[in-house]
């Protein structure tokens, strides 16, 4: 081998060599680089904490009673039976009043709306309630009911339209845009209607233009536009004497766990299986549903059954085993329900009824207002294991007063009639005002208060 070629040999070998050498850092370095932590760049996006400024507090009231027959020759023309009288009242003053038309009402008055006005970024607290007296030859008893918020989607669960019943839907729109409202009805008779709502109009529907055929029925009330307030006026006749008149709220929607504050048992003579009634529906599902009912100051449950309910079925149950007193009736089922309670103190002249309806949770300052009416009270209901403690006072300035509620019991609390109150909850409790007199019940559900607006984030 020459010396050329045996060095072009050893300088190759050695190119090899390194070769091998640099390869296997490479694959070193690339092995070691993978588990090793990588640098990361990132960007913070630009963004900033927004609390949405309120609106003004709106109130809707149920306006003048309406009478149905009054003219013979048109028998569904609505009257004017009665002008209500209203109770309100705000943490910021009286709320402003303003009106609604009501064009299919002859010689009606516009129906109240009331407006807390917004103070900087805070929405004040306000409250109404309205009552009426009615003595007439087709009209006799007490119909009260709460001022309430406007919806899109809202439930009428009591009504009938049997014989001698003059139930009529109220639906108000106090915006500046119509509202198309679907009227749907469950029952042994499907049905269903919709009508259209002018802006700032109250108009009104015979129950039995909606529900004919049913006999208990329940009706979810669906708005497109605008929402809209719904509620149940109720009257009835039994051969010629009038024996009641009511006004009920509209509930908000199925829950699995519904509180009913207020519900009174009569004494009555004979038969009173249909004194107190529990109406339910279990909509778009079969539930089953477990009901207790205890007495003032709690303790175990005076009575307490479950109810199979078949979806989209109302069922109606009579708790006729009441004693003369006063209840709190607790729901809990296994899919939502909705539910109410009629309660009646007779059969026959001078003898009233009202429907009680779910109370809303409230766990935070809420003003409400008692109407004017007989004998009223607070009635505050705690289905938790905790006593709660609750402070009470009027909006126009008394002193406050300390409430205890028992753990799973009801206070009744003495309040004053067309009086607005401020009720400050420690815990979660229900409430409802009770009227009671001679011929004359109401009762109104303390209703929770609007939402507090809450911050969003918003990203530029």
């Amino acid at each position: 081998m020459t010396g050329t070629r045996a060095f072009r040999v050893v300088a190759t070998s050695a190119r090899l060599a390194t070769g091998v050498v640099v390869a296997a850092a490479c694959v070193v370095g690339v092995a070691t680089a993978v588990h090793a932590p990588w640098t990361t760049v990132t960007h913070e996006p630009a963004q900033e904490q927004v609390t949405p400024l309120p609106g003004d507090s709106v109130l809707l009231c149920s306006g003048d009673f309406r009478a149905l027959g009054r003219n013979t020759a048109a028998p569904l023309e609505m009257r004017a039976a009665g002008t209500p009288r209203v109770t309100a009242g705000g943490t910021s003053g009286a709320p402003a009043l303003s009106g609604l038309a009501v064009p299919d009402l002859v010689d009606g008055d516009d129906v109240p709306v009331l407006t807390g006005t917004v103070e900087g970024r805070t929405a004040p607290l306000i409250a109404g309630a309205e009552s009426v007296a009615l003595s007439s030859d087709d009209l006799a008893g007490l119909a009260a009911s709460p001022c309430g918020v406007p919806r899109l989607e809202s439930w009428l669960i009591g009504g009938s339209v049997g014989t001698g019943a003059e139930d009529v839907v109220l639906l108000a729109n106090a915006s500046d845009v119509a509202a198309t409202v679907t009227l749907a009805v469950y029952g042994t008779a499907r049905g269903g209607r919709t009508v259209v709502v002018p802006p700032r109009t109250q108009i009104a529907l015979p129950l039995t233009a909606v529900a004919a055929g049913n006999d208990i029925p329940v009706v979810k009330v669906s708005a497109v536009g605008a929402p809209v307030r719904a509620v149940l006026q109720s009257a009835l006749m039994r051969v010629l004497d009038p024996v009641g008149a009511d006004q009920q709220e509209a509930v908000a929607g199925p829950q699995q766990h519904l509180v009913l504050p207020g519900v009174q048992a009569f004494a009555a003579e004979g038969d009173h299986g249909d004194m107190t009634v529990l109406r339910l529906l279990a909509p778009g599902a079969d539930a089953t549903a477990r009901v207790r009912v205890t007495g003032e100051g709690g303790g175990a449950g005076l009575d307490e059954f479950t109810v199979p309910l078949t979806a989209d079925e109302p069922t109606q149950v009579s708790l006729s085993g009441l004693e003369p007193g006063t209840y709190t009736v607790e729901i809990d089922a296994d899919a939502p329900v909705v539910a109410g309670v009629r309660q009646q103190d007779g059969f026959g002249a001078d003898s009233d009824f009202a429907w009680v309806t779910p109370a809303p949770q409230i766990d935070t300052d809420v003003a409400f207002a008692v109407p004017a009416g007989p004998s009223p009270k607070l009635q505050l209901a705690n289905p938790s294991d905790e006593e709660v403690t609750v402070t009470l006072s009027t909006i126009e300035g008394d002193a406050p007063q300390e409430i205890t509620v028992p753990a799973g019991g009801t206070r009744a609390v003495e309040v004053r009639a067309d009086r607005s109150y401020l009720l400050q909850p420690a815990g979660p409790v229900h409430a409802a005002v009770t009227l009671t007199g001679s011929g004359a019940l109401a009762v109104l559900p303390v209703p929770a208060p609007a939402g507090v607006e809450s911050s969003i984030t918003v990203y530029p």
